[in-house]
């Protein structure tokens, strides 16, 4: 006998590890060197869209770098965030179907160790969550709308958070 529905059980969809850096081409790529050294993954970099003159942006331009985790090594990696932030968020952190922090210096993660060639910088995770089900809003084929009783709320995301990595909400 199951006591709850496993369509309704939430789970990690992805992490968006990034860092924002002005414009600075120097900046980029130590960002991309610290995102490579925290993940492991093939980090890329972003580009600015649009010119804005007051920002000395014009298109082309990267200002910064990012790299999407998803799986087991998400998890994983969350956990070792999270500790970073002692296991505390704020309530505007949490939004519908994920939540967001920042950490302020890079060295606070578990694991990952001081380069004076980077220096200290810090970056933003974006969590977003998922219910079973969520390919079917998805998918190439066959797209349907998801109902809304089926949408992760602010609150279901905090006692996800909770639960799963003891993370308090203030």
């Amino acid at each position: 006998m199951k006591s709850e529905n496993q369509m309704r059980e939430i789970k990690v969809d992805k992490i968006v590890l990034n860092i924002g850096t002005k414009g600075e081409t120097e900046r980029v790529k130590k960002a991309v060197s610290l995102l490579t050294a925290i993940s492991g993954r093939k980090v890329v970099e972003t580009t600015a869209k649009k010119r804005l003159a007051a920002w000395k942006l014009r298109p082309g331009l990267p200002i910064g770098s990012k790299v999407t985790l998803r799986g087991k090594f998400a998890q994983e990696l969350l956990t070792r965030l999270l500790a970073a932030r002692d296991n505390k968020l704020k309530l505007k952190s949490f939004t519908e179907n994920g939540f967001s922090f920042g950490i302020p210096e890079y060295i606070d993660i578990e694991g990952v160790k001081y380069d004076p060639k980077i220096g200290i910088i810090g970056l933003e995770a974006n969590v977003t969550l998922k219910r079973a089900g969520y390919r079917i809003k998805m998918r190439r084929l066959l797209r349907k709308q998801i109902h809304r009783n089926h949408t992760i709320t602010k609150e279901d995301a905090i006692k996800f958070a909770k639960e799963k990595f003891g993370v308090e909400a203030k």
